[in-house]
């Protein structure tokens, strides 16, 4: 096997393995731990701990542990958290929380960018175009990646299925289901019965051993991996200060692409956050009961992770902005029809095209947005994929902060609000690139004469 292909695979399955715990406790969170909203507090410090980390961490810890070693310790950082549910309270979950959130950032850094030098690497070596090598690794990636969250739920599901319990849902109920939704807690989440201590003991016993599992998989499978440009900076350079650092993700906003790029990245946290929230709570829970989750989130998930894999390998074909347009096609239609729609467990299929649809929508988020800004950013890839997880946490931030504050028909209408935003940003991005193309042909041959330096994400 080509080498470079066995390191994405290796990456690829450290990851399946880390989120598939994470994934399922995330989902989790708010049902385990309710009381006085440990498990809703628990994921806002997590993310804005994540901010934080954006903001300086990355760009460190490869620099000085290079991205191999920072992906097995941020993956670490997830394991923390598994263990702090085992006695959940706000002494074990928050500081967990925190930690996760510190990890969070350089983890995914250190995959953009381990996995934009293997494809720059082996498309030197094959005489190929870097960006089409580095869309087919991030595909191959998010379609490993994106089952996740089918293995993840499906865990969970077969523990807690010996707790099941359904419950007829009145119609009264089910007027407050929707996009309409009563702003109370009268919907149906007494749909299961609480697990027992030791089914849930049962269940973070496997997460945990998942996350262990993949800490091994990265330490004693993937290769180290270098960039040269990265190396020749390390040989000029003293170890960056952390005010240097600090402000390095920052100054990167000079680029007015990168300002542009902003409300596109923080769609892709509102939009995850609206399905993986409030889907899943005023419609599935709502109208069907909570054992029905797990299995929405799959057919997302599977979806998802099925487009990641198509995508990646026909974007050569058809470019960035016809799939961008799919996307937004894809989510504004789902936004209409939820507006409109009112659940009834009548309508079962519907539950399911939603997520369907959501997930050929957010695997183009994923694998293109991503491609874009290792594209766009080829010298500074640290720091513009730090901002990258800067922005698209803040989106998440701000969707759960407004999440029990607002009825979903408002948080729809903001979520289409960004969706049209972030369009119109893109495709100003666009432009300015269509602009400066046609300027540079020379510059870009004289590059092309030497080795191949041009790393483009996916």
């Amino acid at each position: 096997m080509e080498r470079n292909l066995k390191n994405v695979l290796i990456i690829s399955f450290g990851f399946l393995l880390l989120f598939t715990a994470y994934g399922g406790l995330q989902s989790l969170q708010s049902s385990l731990h309710s009381e006085e909203g440990l498990g809703v507090a628990s994921l806002s410090v997590l993310y804005a701990a994540l901010i934080l980390s954006s903001m300086f961490l990355p760009p460190i810890l490869i620099k000085k542990l290079g991205c191999k070693w920072t992906i097995a310790g941020s993956m670490c950082c997830y394991i923390a958290f598994s263990l702090g549910n085992f006695y959940a309270s706000w002494y074990t979950l928050i500081p967990t929380s925190v930690i996760l959130g510190l990890g969070g950032a350089p983890l995914w850094s250190a995959k953009c960018t381990y996995l934009t030098i293997a494809g720059n690497s082996y498309a030197e070596k094959a005489g190929k175009d870097g960006k089409d090598i580095i869309n087919q690794y991030f595909g191959v990636f998010f379609l490993i990646f994106q089952s996740a969250g089918i293995w993840g739920n499906l865990i969970s599901s077969l523990i807690f299925s010996q707790a099941s319990n359904k419950v007829e849902i009145s119609e009264e109920d089910l007027a407050c289901c929707g996009a309409y939704d009563c702003m109370a807690d009268n919907t149906n989440t007494t749909g299961s019965a609480e697990p027992s201590n030791s089914l849930i003991y049962t269940l973070l016993g496997i997460y945990t051993a998942s996350g262990v599992l993949a800490v091994l998989l990265i330490a004693i499978f993937l290769d180290q991996i270098k960039s040269e440009q990265a190396e020749t900076e390390k040989e000029k350079l003293e170890t960056p200060s952390f005010w240097s650092t600090f402000l390095a993700t920052f100054q990167h906003l000079k680029d007015k692409r990168q300002c542009l790029l902003i409300p596109l990245t923080m769609y892709s946290g509102f939009e995850q956050g609206f399905l993986s929230g409030d889907y899943t709570k005023t419609y599935v829970t709502c109208a069907l009961g909570i054992h029905y989750v797990g299995y929405v989130m799959i057919c997302f998930s599977a979806v998802n992770s099925l487009c990641s894999l198509l995508f990646g390998r026909i974007s050569q074909f058809t470019g960035r902005k016809l799939l961008f347009a799919l996307a937004a096609v894809a989510n504004i239609a789902c936004i209409i029809a939820l507006l409109l729609w009112k659940p009834h467990p009548k309508q079962l299929a519907v539950f399911f095209v939603f997520p369907a649809l959501w997930g050929l929508s957010d695997s183009i988020w994923q694998t293109q947005t991503n491609g874009l800004y290792g594209i766009l950013f080829e010298k500074h890839k640290e720091a513009a994929f730090a901002n990258y997880r800067l922005w698209e946490s803040l989106g998440y931030v701000i969707a759960y902060a407004y999440s029990t504050k607002l009825q979903v028909y408002i948080k729809l209408y903001i979520l289409l609000s960004v969706l049209v935003l972030s369009m119109v940003t893109y495709g100003a991005v666009e432009y300015i690139e269509a602009k400066r193309s046609p300027g540079t042909p020379t510059a870009t041959k004289k590059e092309n004469v030497g080795p191949h330096t041009q790393e483009t994400p996916m």
